[in-house]
């Protein structure tokens, strides 16, 4: 039975990856988080997961997660401080998205087994202006903001530790993940949920740039789950030990875009409870990233493509039934 740890499990994410690996009666997943993250409602094999309370900031809480943990087949590398969070709080995003990796990455070091395979959750944050018109792998990441910078420091350490044998490693950068439910997060990317998610619940939501043009790079949550599984068996052979960077498959949207969606799936009079306005610092982190990706390597690796953002707003609306 494969036993795989998930850190920040409590966040979606977490959830979502936890709820797809638990239809499976072979899987052994133990949740981590700050506060003890929930099983996943309608996981299918709930006595397959284990729930502990760790924060990673601490040595101690960690080497006690490990070595409750043992063995691990795989580790799911989720938490952090999100993009506009970190850019407000330094210190804390350092500690966390930062600092709080590394010691896990040290910690998974001295277990040393070169087939234990470590699936970091990167970002399409690495990169920044200027940039080609479309993105790939071998674009040199210069992130404009602290958020995206933490994370590239992570995955140069991911790629030294994978070509040092210590585990087999793997960075995927994420586009923007919509429709997210809940509550809107301290990403600056929060809005491209939130312009669905809270007219939906007839609760407005505040654009924060005036440009309907405006184009981003996201991916559903269905469709990330998916990739996320399909992770585990990516054959480490065919990328070089030193370069485990993937950028994950996405589509790119405007957002009237995003509005022409939500209009023709929940109805015209959703379109009023969307404002906008121009937040400067969220807009300058925005226009920051790129817009359009090539994802032929993700789908050389054996990756699903995502579908349209329409068919995203209908599985949201359905998830709600």
């Amino acid at each position: 039975m494969p036993r795989i740890l998930i850190t920040g499990a409590a966040g979606f994410i977490g959830q979502l990856l936890a709820e797809r690996l638990l239809r499976s009666p072979d899987n052994s997943l133990i949740l981590t988080d700050i506060i003890s993250p929930p099983i996943p409602p309608k996981a299918k094999h709930p006595q397959n997961a284990k729930a502990i309370e760790a924060d990673l900031c601490s040595s101690t809480s960690l080497e006690t997660l490990i070595s409750t943990s043992l063995p691990l087949d795989a580790v799911y590398i989720f938490h952090g401080i999100m993009s506009s969070g970190s850019e407000a709080n330094f210190d804390l995003g350092m500690r966390v998205n930062l600092t709080a990796t590394l010691t896990l990455l040290e910690s998974l070091r001295k277990i040393s087994h070169p087939s234990l395979r470590v699936i970091y959750a990167s970002s399409q944050a690495v990169y920044g202006q200027p940039l080609p018109k479309v993105i790939t792998e071998d674009t040199m990441p210069t992130p404009e903001g602290s958020y995206g910078a933490q994370k590239h420091v992570c995955e140069t350490l991911i790629n030294d530790y994978t070509r040092k044998g210590f585990f087999d490693g793997w960075s995927l950068r994420f586009p923007t993940i919509s429709i997210r439910p809940g509550k809107p997060t301290a990403a600056a990317s929060s809005f491209l949920s939130g312009m669905i998610r809270e007219p939906v619940d007839g609760v407005e939501c505040v654009i924060p740039l005036k440009d309907r043009g405006f184009r981003s790079w996201v991916c559903s949550p269905k469709t990330l789950a998916e990739n996320l599984e399909l992770a585990l068996g990516v054959d480490g052979v065919k990328l070089e030990r030193h370069k485990r960077l993937v950028n994950m498959p996405g589509i790119g949207v405007s957002v009237q875009d995003m509005m022409d969606a939500l209009a023709k799936v929940c109805g015209e009079e959703k379109l009023g409870l969307l404002r906008e306005e121009t937040d400067v610092e969220m807009e300058r982190i925005l226009r920051s990233w790129g817009t359009e990706f090539d994802n032929s390597l993700a789908y050389k690796l054996g990756f699903k493509p995502d579908g349209s953002f329409e068919d995203a707003v209908r599985d949201y609306v359905e998830s709600l039934k």
